[in-house]
């Protein structure tokens, strides 16, 4: 795992600390008061700011397959409620249907080709702006994760998200478009070790640390290497 590559984090991403949140009973969490300001504003400000790159990627979507442009999931969020999250579409249009709800993979099938540059970019999120302004999500938090869908677990099992220990901790934040967990560790990642980050960010979680993985985000962005970041050299 590569800290180290994007902004240094050592304090925050100690080992240790990891090891002691993972352990610990997780509170109701507050949220920092300039949380929901901002996530308003910004979200406000990068949707007038989207129009222009929104429509040409929405023409390369209907144009490539004829399918819908958006993709509609339904998504555990704050207080174990659920919302329906919005993302540009980056698989084939039967994908839920033929192969149930599953994470994407490196190399995946089911992702179209206008749907691998929107991935690697991150664009496919922008829809979710959306989501932030209507109070369902936040720009950081814990990862939204897809109700009903099934992963494997440390053991290779197949369990359900909110039957793997540390999940519904983590709902006791608002999810985010990013966070610890987005961008420092691969998406194949297990998801224990995902939620261990997850309540790392809540236990840590400040104005401060929000707006430092808000602008790692966009670096990330702009490099076009979402779909590798985490990964080792």
């Amino acid at each position: 795992m590569e800290q180290k590559k994007y902004v240094s984090l050592d304090t925050v991403l100690s080992q240790s600390t990891l090891d002691k949140a993972h352990s610990i009973a997780i509170p109701k969490a507050r949220e920092p008061f300039l949380k929901r300001p901002l996530d308003v504003v910004l979200s406000v400000f990068m949707l007038i700011l989207s129009l222009p790159i929104s429509l040409p990627i929405a023409l390369a979507i209907k144009l490539e397959d004829g399918g819908p442009i958006f993709y509609r999931q339904e998504r555990w969020g704050f207080d174990g409620k659920c919302f329906e999250a919005y993302k540009f579409r980056t698989m084939v249009a039967s994908s839920d249907k033929e192969f149930g709800i599953k994470q994407a993979r490196e190399n995946d099938p089911r992702i179209t080709k206008v749907g691998r540059i929107l991935r690697a970019m991150g664009l496919d999120e922008l829809p979710q702006l959306i989501n932030i302004f209507s109070g369902e999500m936040s720009f950081v938090g814990p990862r939204s994760l897809a109700a009903g869908e099934i992963v494997h677990d440390e053991k290779g099992r197949l369990v359900r998200y909110e039957d793997i220990p540390g999940f519904w901790e983590r709902l006791c934040v608002r999810p985010g478009l990013t966070g610890l967990a987005t961008i420092y560790i691969p998406k194949d990642s297990i998801p224990r070790i995902k939620f261990r980050f997850d309540h790392l960010y809540i236990r840590k979680q400040s104005f401060w640390l929000d707006l430092r993985l808000i602008a790692l985000s966009f670096w990330i962005s702009f490099r076009g290497n979402w779909e590798t970041r985490g990964k080792k050299a």
